[in-house]
């Protein structure tokens, strides 16, 4: 039962074969310079240590089809002009991926680039843009905008200062964004990877343009049947169009948007919704264009994708959707329609997590984010567990046992600091974004003999706030930092005593 898990499977579409249903997804890394750029010695470097562990398909962080529209300041970015030189980086990050497979094509470890546009959720400053430049959405819709913010002062407040009223998107705009995901395929292509799967999920623009509650438009991209994925279908013909049919193109959408932070999904409204998201994925089976599709959830004002929690209110919804869509995708559909597998992701962190979602048909595939920053390593300690299984005469299925500690309910703030769900969910975010980077720095480093070093153990010991603080102040900065500060202390002490001298 337990060699399932490492059993090949064929993407519908594209006709590539996947060694084993183990995806790492997408995370983003906060490793490019400032305000974007293309990838560079640490993505290589991250990169390398997760090719090296047998994981079917790798999904890259999300590269932003706009300059001016990052998250985090440091996303990586399509270039806007492909040529070598624009090419080169990614050509590298995508070599590096193929270079550590242990497999020969075609069988090899798919490597697929996620694209994506932060639309509303492009913050100040950090976002690319002039101050006072607001971000493009379908809707002039301000983050933070719904009740639940509203009615608490600090954090309505905090949207506020973060995020600025959105422009609504001309059709122009539309249509320069759908060309800047198709240049984004086409980066992808000539640089070698496999695929690209378009973020449509976590409150970012694609999203946006398929929620009622950022999208209030009245023309032919409103949410109303049969608008409603009009903007995404449009990039997904445009993308195919462009590439080779052998090209993956995946799609990650949310399962629970319109369930507010902290509430459980129950109830009438949340059936209503959890049938339109269906809906949504039975349409775009039926466009018969995409491999796969990513089930996930939540945006800025409803964080749960941050959570770092054990079990999330929404963790068990999403497997319970991720099985509806599966079985919403095994309904008759004509005969030349090629049915996108399903990509569950979160909350599997144990064998049996991992084999109970295929036995009970929950997924195809199975998508590991958090657990594959903590543990690169993943499918070679999974394979190591299922022989051990086997010699014992016993299935990985019943192996309960975590993969290993996580952070989990250590990253907390100080009770002093106002409650505000999206900066509690930063708190894991950085936790995570510090942990590649020390993996990235440690295999810069070399042994003796040229090797790299052993990626290093987590650091479970890092509280809440040093993992805010070292995400955002890299070590030369912090040193920087100290040293001017050391240098102002010295002058200020001086200037003191020439002043109690002169007394």
């Amino acid at each position: 039962m337990g060699t399932e898990i490492f059993s090949p499977v064929t993407l519908p579409c594209s006709g590539r074969t996947i060694a084993n249903r183990l995806a790492k997804v997408a995370l983003y890394e906060h490793l490019a310079k400032w305000h974007g750029g293309p990838p560079n010695k640490y993505h290589l470097s991250l990169y390398s240590e997760w090719a090296k562990h047998d994981w079917g398909m790798i999904v890259t962080g999300n590269a932003q089809v706009f300059r001016d529209h990052l998250t985090l300041g440091r996303d990586i970015v399509i270039p806007e002009v492909l040529n070598e030189e624009t090419l080169a980086p990614f050509k590298k990050l995508a070599q590096t991926l193929h270079a550590g497979s242990s497999h020969d094509p075609p069988m090899r470890l798919l490597a697929v680039m996620q694209l994506s546009h932060a639309g509303r959720q492009s913050p100040n400053i950090i976002g690319g843009r002039k101050l006072g430049v607001p971000p493009m959405a379908p809707s002039s819709v301000r983050v933070g905008s719904h009740k639940r913010a509203q009615a608490q002062d600090i954090p309505h407040l905090f949207f506020r200062a973060l995020f600025q009223q959105p422009r609504e998107m001309t059709l122009d705009d539309i249509k320069r964004v759908q060309q800047a995901f198709i240049r984004g395929a086409l980066t992808a292509l000539e640089a070698g990877f496999d695929g690209v799967q378009l973020h449509c999920a976590h409150g970012y623009l694609l999203a946006q343009f398929l929620n009622p509650k950022s999208n209030v438009r009245r023309d032919e991209y409103s949410v109303e049947s049969p608008n409603t994925l009009r903007m995404v279908r449009e990039i997904v013909e445009g993308i195919r169009a462009t590439v080779p049919r052998d090209f993956v193109l995946g799609v990650k959408i949310n399962s629970a948007d319109y369930v507010e932070s902290g509430e459980r999904p129950s109830g009438e409204s949340v059936l209503k919704e959890t049938q339109r998201v269906l809906d949504h994925i039975r349409t775009i089976a039926l466009w018969g264009m995409v491999d796969f599709i990513e089930i996930s959830g939540g945006d800025y004002e409803s964080p749960d994708f941050m959570s770092t929690k054990a079990t999330s209110p929404r963790q068990a919804f999403f497997s319970q959707f991720a099985q509806k869509a599966r079985e919403c995708l095994k309904e008759d559909f004509p005969a030349d329609v090629n049915v996108p597998l399903i990509l569950l992701t979160g909350g599997l962190r144990s064998p049996s997590h991992l084999q109970g979602a295929l036995d009970a048909g929950h997924a195809d595939l199975l998508g590991i984010g958090r657990g594959s920053i903590a543990y690169p390593d993943i499918p070679a300690l999974l394979q190591e567990r299922n022989l051990n299984a086997a010699a014992g005469g016993t299935s990985i299925a019943s192996d309960d046992e975590p993969f290993g500690r996580e952070p989990d309910g250590d990253l907390r703030l100080p009770s002093w600091v106002p409650q505000i769900p999206l900066v509690g969910a930063g708190v894991g975010v950085a936790w995570y974004n510090v942990r590649m980077r020390t993996i990235a720095t440690s295999q810069l480093k070399k042994r003796v003999d040229g090797k790299p070093l052993p990626v290093p153990p987590p650091e479970f010991q890092m509280s809440g706030i040093d993992a805010m603080v070292r995400m955002w102040v890299w070590v030369e900065w912090r040193r920087m930092f100290l040293g001017a500060l050391s240098v102002c202390c010295s002058i200020s002490l001086i200037v003191l005593l020439m002043l109690l001298v002169g007394r």
